[in-house]
């Protein structure tokens, strides 16, 4: 059985979290880490290879890339990486953690990442570039746009459409039948039951637009 050769870009929180998801995976082999921010040699015994100016001496040697970089507040950083590599006609890996759950009939993108727990139901799609982290569900026939990062336990029901560039906050859930348009940001526990179309940070229950993005509400959410 042929391996992917993988090298996880970002050495932090999230790449931890990534070589622990993947551990027991006979069908990847992590071969280094980039990080040019780590003050050690190595991540949970991942040697740290060097930094993104090796990415095209990388590329030429056909390895798989994983951005291992959250994007909570901010995807800049996962588009900025998976756009360079991707122009460089780089691999980008897709990787499901051994113990997650991903229905067959499911598409996931290129650079996506199931960890460990998750489950994707029937028929939903995920887009590139996707943190789906620990214990998340994403139901069925639900679409997930790209560089969205589902946070822990958070629960997006079926028939759902997110838009690109999303972070839902860990435990928050969204209701059955939902549209969420891109670049927004659901707070941690928050419950969505009707459309967001505006750009911003929504939280509570329901969740509403949070003040400083909208300049007609007065008082607390």
């Amino acid at each position: 059985m042929s391996k992917t050769n993988l090298i996880l870009v970002g050495g932090g929180g999230d790449c931890k979290s990534v070589i622990e998801a993947l551990a027991g995976d006979e069908k990847v082999n992590i071969i280094g880490i980039l990080d040019y921010k780590n003050s050690h040699t190595s991540v949970l015994d991942i040697p740290i290879i060097g930094d993104d100016a090796i990415i095209p001496d990388l590329v030429n040697q056909q390895y798989h890339f994983l951005i291992t970089l959250g994007n909570i507040g901010s995807p800049a950083g996962r588009v900025r990486l998976y756009e360079q590599i991707t122009s460089l006609k780089g691999i980008m890996a897709t990787v499901v953690s051994p113990n997650a759950i991903v229905s067959p009939s499911a598409t996931l993108g290129e650079g996506t990442i199931i960890m460990q727990k998750a489950l994707v139901n029937t028929e939903a799609m995920i887009g590139n570039n996707c943190i789906i982290n620990t214990g998340a569900v994403i139901e069925h026939e639900t679409y997930i746009g790209n560089n969205v990062h589902v946070a822990t336990s958070a629960t997006v029901n079926g028939q759902c459409r997110i838009g690109n560039n999303c972070f839902i906050g860990s435990g928050s859930i969204i209701s059955n039948n939902i549209t969420i348009e891109d670049n927004i940001i659901i707070g941690a526990g928050s419950i969505v039951v009707n459309d967001l179309l505006k750009e911003g940070t929504y939280f509570g229950n329901p969740a509403r637009l949070k003040p400083s993005d909208n300049p007609n509400r007065q008082g607390n959410v």
